[in-house]
């Protein structure tokens, strides 16, 4: 009964080569992946040469933009002909 048992290891056929391409593809998707999401998480300083020419801008230089804007999207009213 002890010799009928067979212990050698199962015949597995030899990955294709589209397994293997599907297979490294999804690996390198995966690190891809990896890699974004700490791009995300992880902050990146910013260089000294770009923070120095940001000036603070004064109030009145961000007010008058947005007035600008909101009145230039606005149709200019008709004026109402006086009655004779």
């Amino acid at each position: 009964m002890a010799s009928d048992l067979d212990f050698s290891p199962p015949e597995v056929p030899e990955p294709t080569f589209l397994e293997n391409l599907l297979r490294y593809g999804l690996f390198l998707g995966a690190i891809f992946q990896l890699i974004c999401v700490l791009a995300i998480i992880v902050p990146v300083p910013k260089s000294h040469e770009e923070a120095e020419p940001s000036e603070p801008r004064s109030a009145e230089v961000t007010r008058k933009p947005k007035a600008a804007a909101l009145s230039a999207n606005k149709r200019p009213k008709k004026e109402a002909k006086k009655k004779r």
